[in-house]
C-alpha cells in the first residue's frame, strides 16, 4: 500500500528566477509560504541567474522550438545553478521565516520520471520531460510538517541529468501528488481583460481572442499558453497570479476553486467550475 494516502492533497506553487533575484519581494513570499508547511510544495526554475552563469563562461544555450538546449557541456553548470544555489537559497529563506523545508529535485525518491524531450530542427542536448512518478517521499515530508523545495532537476534513467522546464516540472510534480491546484506565480496579478482588471477565468478561445487583439501580449503569451499547456495535461484549471499578493494562501483553505479570489483560472477548454470542484 502506498503510504501518505491520509495527507491532504497539496497546492502545487511554482516560482522562478525572477523571484529569485528580487531579494525582498523574496523574503516577503517565504514568510508567507513559511505559514503553509505540511501543505505546499515548492516548485522552482532560476533561468535568469543560470543563462546570466552561461554567459559568463561562454557556454551558448540557443532555444530551439521555443526550448532552450542544454548542451552537455552546459548541464553539470546549470544543475549546480538550479538544484544547488537556487534550491539552497528557498530552503534557507524558509529556515530564515521559522518553517521546516528539504530540498529536493525531479530524481528525489523516484518523484518523477524524466526523459529526454527530442526536437526535429536541432538537439536539445540534455533538455528533459517530466511525468508522473512516485508520492510516497514527499507526502511524508508534508505530514510531518516539512515544506518540500523541488528544483526543476531530473534525471534520464541512465544516471545523467536532464534540465526540465519549471512549468513543466510543476505540472508532472501536481499529477504525482494529485494536488488540489497549481499555481504559475509572475510579477503580475493575473492576465488583465480589456478593462484593464484581472480576470477571474480564462479558456484558450478568450486567450486566442486576447492575442489577436494586443490585449496579451510580450511576456504574457507564453505564461498563458504555458499554462493552457498544464491545464490540458492536468484536466483542470491552473492559476496564474502575483508572488507579492498573499492570496494564493487562501488556495488552500478555500472548499471551492469557484470562491478563490486568487489570480487568473487559466483552462485548457470551455466548461464551467462546479461549487466544490477541488
Amino acid at each position: 500500500m502506498t503510504r501518505g494516502d491520509s495527507a491532504p492533497s497539496p497546492v502545487v506553487v511554482k516560482v522562478g528566477g525572477a523571484l529569485l533575484d528580487d531579494a525582498s519581494s523574496l523574503r516577503t513570499f517565504l514568510s508567507h509560504a513559511a505559514k503553509a508547511a505540511g501543505r505546499l510544495v515548492l516548485v522552482h526554475g532560476g533561468g535568469g541567474a543560470t543563462d546570466r552563469l552561461l554567459s559568463q563562461l561562454g557556454i551558448d544555450t540557443p532555444r530551439i522550438e521555443g526550448l532552450r538546449a542544454t548542451p552537455d557541456e552546459a548541464i553539470d553548470v546549470v544543475v549546480g545553478s538550479l538544484a544547488g544555489t537556487a534550491n539552497h537559497r528557498l530552503v534557507a529563506g524558509l529556515h530564515a521565516s521559522g518553517a521546516r523545508a528539504v530540498g529536493l529535485s525531479l530524481t528525489s525518491g523516484g518523484l518523477c520520471r524524466c526523459e529526454r524531450a527530442r526536437a526535429e530542427s536541432g538537439d536539445l542536448g540534455r533538455v528533459g520531460l517530466a511525468h508522473a512518478g512516485d508520492r510516497d517521499l514527499v507526502r511524508l515530508l508534508l505530514e510531518a510538517g516539512f515544506v518540500p523545495v523541488v528544483s526543476s532537476i531530473g534525471d534520464d534513467g541512465a544516471g545523467g541529468a536532464l534540465n526540465v522546464n519549471a512549468d513543466d516540472a510543476a505540472v508532472a510534480v501536481a499529477a504525482t501528488l494529485g494536488a488540489r491546484e497549481v499555481v504559475l506565480l509572475t510579477d503580475v496579478a493575473g492576465v488583465r481583460g480589456g478593462d484593464g482588471h484581472t480576470m477571474a477565468e480564462l479558456d484558450e478561445a478568450e486567450t486566442d481572442r486576447l492575442i489577436e487583439t494586443g490585449l496579451i501580449a510580450g511576456g504574457m503569451i507564453p505564461k498563458v499558453r504555458g499554462a493552457l499547456r498544464a491545464s490540458a495535461a492536468l484536466g483542470r484549471g491552473v492559476r496564474i497570479g502575483s508572488w507579492n499578493d498573499a492570496g494564493w494562501l487562501d488556495l488552500l483553505t478555500t472548499r471551492s476553486r469557484a470562491d478563490a479570489a486568487f489570480g487568473t483560472l487559466v483552462t485548457a477548454r470551455v466548461h464551467p467550475i462546479a461549487a466544490g470542484d477541488r
